[in-house]
């Protein structure tokens, strides 16, 4: 069996040299002046490259202070590697002022108020909510200090044993996704996978039902599942379908064959027992029935990782029935879900308040904007759109999947442009009248914006495809922005969510920073001014929806589940048989890229 070099990060700390050695850049990556040379001394030919300098340095200037509304260009962006250095710096500082700022207050504790300058943690002990989230951030920005003073908190501290109920998705993604990854960038320092293999032992308990759907909630203590206490008992699609990336590579690191079966199980249950139409899953799944309750469909809240992890878990182990899936969803989603606002033309994607028969709501949560580079990173395994036609056929499918990511990305990007503040707010509606007075409007209780990731990572992705500036250039305008609106006013560092995305005079601190603003949405800035595509290359490395980079493999384990559901002709791959048995080794090429199939994609 062929195997796949997982990708690691480069055991030299800093730069490249060649880095180094390019003058230095003021932060929007221009060259500085001098400020004792008079200019009228220069000689004409200096004269005229100072002006035409100086015109370049306007230009940048009255796009960085434009008004939000405006029309975007990117005339005046300059996108060389000297400038991607210096605004990766700015971001990388403004980390550094955010998580220093929790230290200096609250180290140690789970939940951080920028205001009040306190922190508190959600059970007896504190679960690592801040620090392990944040802790491969820490090594991808090589902060040594914080990494030095993060490890000895895990070491010494982190303590999973504790009476406590936690939700079994956002420890997972967080906790046992974060610890995972620092795993992988710390070249396997072992404190990490022994912390990591103690919590997985712990949330088992809560794959113990009838059905082997995970409750909502278990006792890290007693191992016992514990239904939700809303919504009948049952949880979320998205929760019980978004485990398997951190679990699976737990069983490639141990080869313990139970953190497979566990999370494989859920898909099986999923798919089989309810069998859904066009791809497309309703929001909540009761655990002791496997059956969906209600009708409701959107890639927000509830439903948007279900997705993600379709495709991911593919490019992860490499199993084609997880591509299927994907790619019966992706047309269910084109089918049933997209539709064009008025007066732009911008392309989303709406829900379905009562199942696909149903009466479609142009509601779109800024959760949904994962979707655009989710959908060029489907196109492409993750290669570059150069790369990939060098080595693939390109096909009509794939073609369109990257234009409407592109599109949806695009419409994300304006739930930012179009505000007063440049900040998105956490749901627009969507305008279809193409009379309207702008492409969406904002309810009142959601004009609240909380340091959200989803459109900064599809930028992200989207450049390192597509290597468009123009991606570079909308997310440190969102940047920007952030910086702007969201630094607190008081202490003279920490940036907090924030109430109105409409009042730029009164944005009203929410006192409360997400530990997703560490963990992604900085992540996702200063990886987009990376230079180095090396650095997390996409088609060696995965992303879990909290944003940790874990690697591909060749598992250890087969899929040891089938589809009991015909999806046609679409796909050119067998259909209703066993996958078991189909892995990464057969599935990749001798250079380790996924092996070309008539896959519909």
């Amino acid at each position: 069996m062929p195997t796949i070099d997982p990708w690691k990060p480069s055991s030299k700390p800093g730069l490249p040299t060649h880095y180094r050695e390019k003058p230095k850049l003021n932060e929007y990556g221009s060259l500085g002046s001098s400020r004792n040379q008079k200019w009228w001394l220069f000689p004409k030919k200096k004269l005229g490259k100072l002006l035409s300098l100086l015109v370049i340095l306007y230009l940048g200037y009255s796009w960085f202070t434009k008004s939000p509304s405006s029309a975007s260009s990117s005339s005046s962006f300059i996108n060389t590697p000297q400038a991607n250095v210096a605004r990766q710096n700015k971001v990388k500082q403004v980390f550094v002022e955010s998580f220093d700022d929790y230290a200096d207050h609250a180290w140690g504790t789970d939940v951080y108020k920028t205001i009040s300058k306190t922190g508190k943690n959600m059970g007896p002990k504190p679960l690592g909510w801040m620090i392990v989230d944040s802790l491969d951030t820490l090594y991808l920005m090589g902060l040594k200090p914080q990494i030095k003073k993060s490890r000895k908190w895990v070491d010494e501290v982190l303590d999973y044993d504790m009476d406590y109920e936690v939700n079994t998705f956002e420890t997972t993604i967080r906790m046992l996704g974060g610890l995972l990854s620092a795993y992988h960038l710390s070249n396997n320092d072992k404190l990490y996978l022994d912390k990591a293999i103690d919590l997985a032992d712990r949330l088992l308990g809560a794959f113990d039902s009838a059905t082997g759907l995970p409750y909502s909630s278990v006792n890290l203590h007693t191992g016992q599942g514990i239904p939700s206490m809303i919504d009948a008992g049952a949880s979320s699609t998205a929760e019980v379908a978004t485990l398997q990336l951190e679990f699976k590579y737990l069983a490639q690191l141990t080869g313990n064959p139970v953190y497979w079966e566990k999370v494989e199980k859920v898909i099986e249950v999923l798919y089989n027992v309810n069998q859904p139409t066009d791809g497309l899953v309703p929001i909540f799944i009761q655990p002791d029935t496997g059956k969906f309750r209600g009708n409701l469909l959107r890639l927000g809240s509830r439903g948007d990782s279900y997705y993600e992890y379709l495709l991911k878990q593919h490019l992860q182990t490499g199993e084609r029935i997880y591509a299927q899936l994907y790619r019966e969803s992706v047309n269910g989603v084109k089918k049933h879900m997209v539709r064009k606002s008025g007066p732009s033309g911008l392309s989303y994607i709406g829900e379905l308040e009562h199942g696909i028969n149903g009466q479609f709501s142009s509601k779109m949560d800024h959760l949904v904007c994962f979707y655009g580079g989710l959908l060029a990173l489907g196109a492409t395994d993750g290669e570059t759109v150069e790369d990939y036609r060098r080595h693939h056929l390109w096909t009509s499918t794939r073609n369109d999947d990257l234009q409407l990511g592109k599109e949806i990305t695009k419409a994300c990007y304006m739930m930012y442009h179009q505000t007063e503040t440049g900040l998105a707010p956490e749901i627009v509606v969507f305008n279809d009248d193409p009379a309207a007075n702008g492409d969406f409007y904002i309810k009142r209780n959601d004009r609240h914006n909380l340091q959200r990731p989803e459109t900064v990572e599809s930028l992200f992705i989207l450049y390192r495809i597509t290597k468009d500036p123009i991606y570079r250039q909308w997310g440190w305008e969102i940047f920007e922005n952030f910086v702007k609106y969201t630094k607190v006013p008081i202490g003279g560092k920490g940036y907090d969510s924030i109430n109105d995305v409409t009042n730029p005079d009164n944005v009203g601190f929410r006192n409360n920073m997400e530990s997703f603003w560490l963990a992604e949405t900085l992540k996702y800035l200063y990886l987009l001014f990376e230079e180095d595509f090396n650095v997390t290359p996409l088609n060696k490395v995965v992303f879990n929806t909290e944003a940790h980079p874990l690697p591909m493999f060749s598992p250890k384990f087969a899929t040891g589940w089938k589809l009991e559901k015909n999806l046609g002709n679409d796909f050119g791959v067998e259909q209703t048989v066993n996958f078991a048995g189909r892995n990464r080794g057969n599935d990749r090429d001798s250079q380790g890229r996924l092996k070309e199939e008539d896959d519909g994609m």
